[in-house]
């Protein structure tokens, strides 16, 4: 039995940290398309639902062709679709913005920031206490974001629109966090695949929606390095690692995921690197250590929590956690 157990949990821990790498080659894929491409954030961002549709819209039919589904109240489709417009529409579209301007490094360690986002808002909206070691995470989380933030702004001090990459970004991780909140509330009630389902959908209606009321579709040109970025990034950066972080999860649950996960940032600083070329230095690797830590301390003190209170609900928003980036 040990040693079954034992596999069990080598492959839990490998599918888990390839779907966080994938993840992570969001903004790095962002960055190459940008580049090679000169397309701006919208068209992109829509390319990117165009491949990922077929695949929300399966989900959506499995779903609600299941037995025991439970058909949401009027109340329940506004939430969902107002999450999902939040979280993966407008939320992506400050990412894709934002990564205009700042190196994919330092987009991962700003977006990163969502976990402590969601903690203030709890605290603040529905009277969850902040702990001492949450307040510990916090404190390491901005101090680790402003090492690498001032650390990155000497380097690319000639960049005009840092600033206002920077802030898009931080405009991301707030949307984002309220997304964590707001699934974490809803997934109880209808369930974390139809919950995603359905949320992905709006999501994808609101980018449709964007995209056609700001271009002109008979002026789009789409080469084939266009598309070619469009299905690596619905494939390689949303879908399949979004799988695998979910199976992950039923082989060894959410709170090692969460852990693993802590891999994103590294991961994407070594990609840019190697990839984009972008540099690596001491404040970076400094602040990436100390967000990787405060964030893994809210998590744990998160599941540690919801482990006494109520389980059940908690794998379920761990779930939705599972598409950021």
């Amino acid at each position: 039995m040990a040693s079954t157990k034992q596999a069990v949990s080598i492959v839990g821990f490998l599918i888990t940290l390839l779907g966080a790498i994938l993840f992570s080659t969001k903004a790095i894929l962002v960055k190459l398309a940008f580049g090679h491409t000169h397309t701006d954030a919208v068209t992109l961002l829509a390319l990117r639902m165009v491949f990922s549709l077929p695949f929300y819209l399966a989900a959506a039919f499995l779903v609600s062709t299941q037995k025991g589904n439970v058909r949401m109240t009027s109340r329940e489709w506004l939430l969902v679709s107002g999450i999902g417009l939040l979280g993966y529409y407008v939320s992506s579209l400050f990412d894709f913005l934002g990564l205009q301007y700042i190196s994919a490094g330092l987009e991962r360690l700003i977006l990163f920031l969502y976990p402590s986002f969601a903690v203030f808002i709890n605290a603040y909206f529905f009277e969850q206490h902040i702990s001492k070691t949450q307040r510990i995470a916090l404190l390491l989380t901005y101090v680790g974001i402003a090492l690498a933030y001032f650390g990155e702004l000497s380097i690319d001090s000639k960049n005009p629109n840092f600033y206002l990459g920077s802030g898009l970004v931080f405009m991301c991780a707030i949307t984002y966090s309220i997304y964590i909140v707001g699934s974490g509330k809803i997934i109880p009630r209808v369930g974390a695949n139809k919950f995603t389902a359905y949320a992905m959908l709006a999501a994808t209606a609101g980018v449709f929606m964007h995209f056609l009321l700001t271009h002109d579709v008979r002026q789009v040109k789409l080469g084939q390095g266009m598309w070619m970025y469009g299905l690596l990034l619905a494939i390689l950066a949303t879908v399949l690692p979004s799988f695998l972080i979910s199976q992950g999860m039923k082989k060894i649950g959410s709170n090692n995921v969460a852990i693993i996960s802590g891999i994103g940032p590294v991961s994407t600083i070594v990609q840019a690197h190697y990839v984009l070329g972008e540099k690596i230095f001491t404040e970076q690797i400094v602040g990436t250590a100390l967000v990787i830590v405060g964030v893994l301390l809210i998590g744990w003190k998160q599941e540690k929590t919801a482990a006494i209170v109520a389980p059940q609900p908690q794998n379920t928003a761990q779930d939705a956690k599972a598409g950021v980036g």
